[in-house]
């Protein structure tokens, strides 16, 4: 059966002094910033046993929830119903239809969280983590559907037809009755936190288990990729891929994987089937492990807590409810309701967090593994143990069951974390230029600086880039909530008036076209969601990602 080391322990092979002085180097530079960075954001209130911004993002979906009545369940009828367009038309102002944007999203987030996330969950919180995913999961469709609707009222619709929107365009308005010093602070914040966590989650972390599993499948301990030169070299080759497509513009790659990611989606989600599928006998057990370790989590870092908090995390990460990334991505979507793709929005964390996650936890738990089970007993010893990451735990499952699956498995991975790696440049150029000025020299300034992170990621261990990711996943989260907060009764009446119209058979108008409308643009919509008084809308460039001139993420055809 597959091995893999760990990534510190590449020194077994002989490096030039050159390389273990740049792997020392950054290696103790990251120490230091994860150290200081978390000190500081996991900071605990005495008397309770929670990091206050676990405890904020655990609240948020709750109180954001009952806001809306749980509108995440007694609204998926309604969300369906708009998932189909039937409350759309192609006259809609916007770049792509709600299919196209929650497909989008979704191939976005179902990736590496799902595989290498999971794995993560369930060797830190045990198999009782897995329960508390798939409850964040549920109660972060609420968030979603609150910052995807803002992402789209508050969008900016260019002269050429192409979107702009997300928390730089909602949280000035959310934090408008601040201080100036206080709102632009706030702001600035969150696109420093966001910066971060690009380089952090959206790029260090898909690197390191792209290449951890490249080791895993090459051999383990013996691979010629298992030293910190070969990590270099394959860093440096990710980063030229990555940007050949967002410095050179290569259009086809960006193509390519927005084809073959969903497809190797549908295979691993396959692969999971597989092995639940021949080990039911095993299921009730595996389930019995979920539910009572949710409670007792016996044997693993932090107990009770630990499990929840890991749940929390792994949850957030995986399907980013509440982090303000969606919002950007969802707000190109063809509509003059906001509010429409908030109840689209709901299915990400649906699809990503109660299905896929929960099927690699089963994976995983099912399979029980001996590696599974000696990482969880040297993580709970140490918990700064390197075992090379949440997919070599998930790599070994399927492993147990599909011998050959893992080979497979490393495809997946890096197509997932070059489509992941892709995205998150894009979120982070949007973070950059709003910090430093959208010109072609700061944005060139960015795009060196995110490459040369993706070739850190590959040097440095597991523990210290998930460290480094989460810390900066949980600032964007705490100041994106809060402007949401202050924005909700902007969005309850958008639901209200919607679901009403709907009932009324008003919202039926707005899926004919413009031209066969027996009720104008302006009594169907408010003013803010059409370009002009017919509410025409020009084709967009049909190479724009919705980010900024020239993307090549998911290039299709926005006709």
């Amino acid at each position: 059966m597959l091995r893999t080391i760990p990534l510190s322990m590449a020194e077994a092979v002989d490096d030039p002094q050159w390389v273990q002085n740049l792997e020392s180097t950054v290696d103790s530079s990251f120490e230091t910033i994860t150290k200081v960075s978390g000190d500081i954001i996991f900071f605990e209130i005495p008397g309770i046993p929670m990091p206050f911004v676990v405890m904020w993002l655990l609240a948020a979906a709750i109180i954001i929830s009952f806001y809306f009545g749980f509108i995440q369940f007694r609204g998926i009828k309604v969300a369906w119903d708009t998932l189909r367009g039937k409350y759309s038309s192609p006259d809609d102002p916007g770049e792509i239809p709600h299919y196209q944007a929650l497909t989008s999203a979704v191939s976005g987030t179902v990736g590496l969280g799902n595989i290498a996330g999971v794995g993560v969950a369930v060797t830190l919180g045990g198999p009782g983590a897995t329960f508390w995913m798939i409850l964040a999961g549920l109660f972060g469709m609420a968030t979603k559907f609150a910052e995807c609707t803002l992402g789209v009222k508050y969008r900016e619709i260019r002269a050429d037809g192409t979107v702009s929107g997300g928390p730089f365009k909602y949280l000035p308005v959310a934090f408008s009755k601040f201080p100036k010093f206080l709102s632009v602070g706030l702001t600035g914040l969150f696109a420093l936190a966001i910066l971060f966590f690009g380089v952090g989650g959206g790029n260090m972390f898909q690197a390191n288990q792209t290449y951890s599993q490249a080791v895993e499948v090459t051999g383990g301990e013996d691979s010629f990729l298992a030293s910190t030169s070969a990590g270099l070299i394959f860093g440096l080759v990710l980063a030229a891929l990555i940007g050949a497509v967002i410095i050179g513009g290569m259009k086809s790659i960006g193509r390519v994987t927005s084809t073959l990611v969903p497809l190797m989606g549908g295979i691993y989600v396959l692969a999971c089937f597989v092995v639940i599928l021949t080990n039911i006998p095993h299921i009730p057990g595996a389930i019995g492990d979920i539910l009572t370790g949710a409670f007792t989590a016996e044997g693993v870092t932090g107990g009770f807590i630990g499990a929840l908090v890991v749940g929390l995390t792994r949850s957030a990460f995986s399907n980013e409810a509440g982090l303000g990334s969606a919002p950007i991505a969802h707000s190109t979507v063809k509509t003059r309701r906001p509010v429409s793709e908030g109840f689209v929005a709901m299915f990400e964390p649906f699809i990503d967090t109660v299905l896929v996650c929960t099927m690699t936890a089963l994976t995983i738990v099912i399979a029980d593994t001996t590696f599974y089970n000696e990482t969880r007993e040297q993580v709970f010893a140490d918990d700064s143990y390197d075992y090379g990451g949440g997919v070599v735990i998930t790599s070994d499952a399927f492993a147990e069951n599909i011998s050959w699956f893992p080979t497979i498995l490393a495809v997946a991975v890096a197509l997932f974390a070059i489509s992941t790696l892709i995205t998150w440049s894009y979120y982070g150029q949007r973070a950059w230029n709003y910090l430093f000025g959208d010109t072609r020299t700061s944005t060139l300034i960015y795009r060196v600086v995110f490459l040369l992170f993706t070739v850190a990621g590959c040097i440095l261990n597991f523990g210290q880039v998930l460290a480094f990711a989460d810390n900066f996943l949980f600032v964007c989260a705490f100041v994106n909530l809060l402007g949401v907060y202050f924005l909700l009764p902007v969005i309850k009446k958008e639901m209200n008036e919607y679901l009403a119209d709907r009932k009324s058979g008003k919202l039926a108008e707005l899926g004919k076209l413009d031209a066969d409308k027996d009720m104008s643009v302006r009594d169907l919509a408010e003013a803010n969601q059409v370009r002009d008084d017919s509410g025409a809308n020009r084709l967009a460039d049909p190479d724009d990602d919705g980010f900024g001139a020239g993307g090549a993420t998911t290039p299709r055809d926005r006709r």
